[in-house]
């Protein structure tokens, strides 16, 4: 065997990314480079790691093992990398959050000025739906994530970062040619759902329920984006998260519907096991917090509540 540690990266970029092209946007490399590189590492077996079915790229379960033995390697010389930064002195180590779709208009502001005061730490965010961010606390598998409604069965700690609104919103050009009251519109229009098991979808089916409110007439997405494109194509009303549609209201795309009752205000929180073990990239990360939240609401997040 006569492997390289960045063998093993490009090979498990690509194990994560089923994809060669995807691996080398990630890895910043041409894809010839990683196909290379990918070469190099298979021939040192006599099993395939990778088969190619069709247009798409699978891991073979000889290469799943191999794989699993190879990000424990990666690990242990990132953590050997970090521990010599350490002792310079430095803030120095990997910083993984998990985050609800809808966070990715959040997150970012909260982590810019951290990791461009540390350039030794390494960002993993995760952007994607609330079940899989839950399964990532569940199994201790980040250091935070990033909710608008807290998981009731785990104990957590939690640092609130910003009011979370949800308006009533249509499109700009369906919601002209209504005929009928702001107060008939769930009754008598097309309602757009987020999927099950979001939290924007939670809420949005609370509030109907405590205005008791028939309605059959309804779609779902699976994502903010998508509903956000499906309303403004005038396929439907919905009750949406502010933070998501600042854009599309400023160039009029959408309109918010004041209706009683909203809009429904939670909060964005960065939660954490209280069991967990804090590392001093993730306690540093919580200290920069404590002195810099205010100001980054401030700075970006002025423009909610108004």
């Amino acid at each position: 065997m006569n492997y390289t540690i960045h063998q093993l990266r490009v090979f498990l970029k690509v194990v994560e990314k089923q994809s060669i092209t995807k691996a080398s946007e990630a890895l910043y490399l041409s894809q010839p480079a990683v196909s290379i590189q990918l070469k190099k590492f298979q021939e040192q077996f006599d099993i395939p790691l990778t088969e190619v079915v069709g247009r798409q790229l699978y891991t073979t379960p000889f290469g799943e093992e191999v794989a699993a033995m190879a990000q424990k390697i990666v690990d242990e010389v990132d953590a050997l990398e970090y521990k010599v930064k350490a002792r310079e002195g430095k803030v120095a180590g990997r910083l993984k959050i998990s985050s609800v779709s809808t966070g990715k208009y959040v997150m970012p502001y909260f982590l810019s000025g951290f990791v461009n005061q540390y350039p030794d730490v390494d960002l993993t965010l995760d952007v994607t739906n609330r079940q899989k961010v839950v399964e990532s606390l569940e199994q201790n598998a980040i250091d935070f994530a990033l909710v608008s409604v807290m998981p009731q069965h785990l104990a957590l700690n939690n640092v609130p970062l910003l009011a979370n609104e949800l308006y009533l919103v249509g499109g700009r050009e369906r919601d002209e040619r209504r005929s009928h009251e702001a107060s008939e519109i769930f009754e008598k229009d097309s309602l757009l759902y987020r999927e099950a098991g979001s939290a924007t979808r939670a809420a949005m089916e609370q509030f109907i329920e405590r205005q008791h409110i028939r309605n059959k007439k309804k779609m779902e997405l699976t994502s903010n984006e998508a509903l956000k494109q499906a309303v403004i194509a005038g396929l439907g009303y919905s009750i949406m998260p502010l933070i998501g549609i600042k854009t599309a209201l400023n160039l009029k795309e959408l309109v918010i519907i004041p209706h009683e009752g909203l809009p429904l205000v939670t909060e964005w929180n960065l939660v954490w096991l209280k069991s967990k073990k804090l590392s001093p990239v993730a306690t540093a990360y919580l200290e920069y917090l404590e002195t810099e939240k205010q100001s980054i609401v401030e700075r970006y997040f002025s423009w909610v509540g108004k």
